[in-house]
């Protein structure tokens, strides 16, 4: 894929666990070779509303449902049981379209 994806991440609040989730999703993205554009991390609220501007967006798997919205618009939502997993990002994001195949 060529295309340099925007992904946003996103958390309760937007301030410690998604930087820390944001690092997890950049170090996985590079290992994966897929490229980025961007990388937004912010609260829920705010994610929700811009949700639809990015190709990739993590989430805790419980707030899935809150993206439904950007889902209908194509973009991939990844709901992550541990979001500071390594193991389940990669294994999600392999599971897309992103993923080099």
């Amino acid at each position: 894929m060529s295309k340099n994806l925007k992904v946003l991440v996103s958390c309760a609040n937007g301030a410690g666990t998604s930087l820390m989730m944001k690092m997890t999703v950049e170090k996985v993205l590079k290992e994966l070779d897929i490229p980025v554009q961007e990388i937004h991390h912010c609260a829920l609220s705010e994610g929700k509303s811009c949700a639809g501007q990015y190709d990739l967006v993590f989430v805790p798997l419980n707030f899935v449902d809150m993206y439904k919205d950007a889902q209908k618009r194509g973009t991939a939502v990844i709901g992550l049981r541990n979001v500071l997993s390594p193991v389940e990002v990669k294994e999600k994001v392999q599971q897309t379209q992103f993923a080099a195949k």
